[in-house]
């Protein structure tokens, strides 16, 4: 919900057409940007379901737009996913479900997954990745703690501090040593401070195949 993943979404989906379709080829976007002051650590079923109105609400204006298909570019606001869903007719493609299909298609069968503190302990997002049989890690605390200290005191503010890297690296290597075989960055923010490039494991980063499910989608490949 932050206008740095709205500006991340934006590049990667742009790269990858041009990179796709050639120069100067640029992505077909209709864009709401949200105030993330509203939708920002939740935690009642009441501030959950006046969040689920206001994402049907900018998915129907979307849709009224000329929008062919929709993507909610925030991994927590996949919690209300299937009431969004249901309030359009177009399809709205889901992050998990994009990012289990790719892992499910490398083979991975045991990963451990990390982002707010909502992502990692409800089943929501977790529950597409064991659909594909994946195993996932259980969360600890710790870790959840650090997380979501990290991202909603740094990086939702733009902030990517040389502390947060080296303890995203410690949790990192925590995992690997763990079992996990791989790593879903199921917070948009989090490649900030994640060399998603060159880790200790292969990274999942959750906003490049979520934009590539789109770009799939923009190039009549979905």
């Amino acid at each position: 919900m932050s206008w740095l993943s709205t500006r991340t979404y934006y590049e990667h989906i742009n790269r990858l057409v041009q990179s796709r379709a050639g120069f100067p080829a640029s992505a077909p976007l209709l864009i709401e940007s949200l105030d993330n002051a509203s939708l920002s650590r939740l935690s009642s079923a009441a501030e959950w379901q006046r969040a689920a109105k206001v994402l049907e609400g900018s998915a129907k204006r979307l849709e009224k737009a000329g929008a062919t298909a929709l993507l909610i570019g925030a991994n927590s606001m996949h919690k209300v996913y299937d009431s969004v869903a249901a309030a359009v007719t177009v399809p709205v493609i889901h992050i998990a479900e994009c990012v289990a299909a790719r892992m499910a298609a490398d083979g991975v069968k045991k990963a451990a997954l990390l982002g707010t503190r909502n992502v990692m302990l409800e089943s929501f997002y977790r529950q597409k990745l064991i659909q594909r049989d994946i195993e996932l890690l259980p969360p600890e605390m710790g870790f959840v703690e650090t997380l979501d200290r990290i991202i909603y005191d740094e990086l939702l503010q733009g902030k990517a501090s040389r502390q947060a890297e080296r303890e995203l690296k410690t949790i990192l290597t925590n995992l690997e040593q763990d079992g996990a075989q791989a790593v879903v960055l199921g917070c948009t923010e989090l490649e900030m401070v994640v060399d998603v490039d060159a880790n200790v494991l292969p990274i999942y980063d959750c906003t490049r195949i979520h934009a590539e499910a789109a770009v799939d989608w923009i190039m009549g490949e979905g």
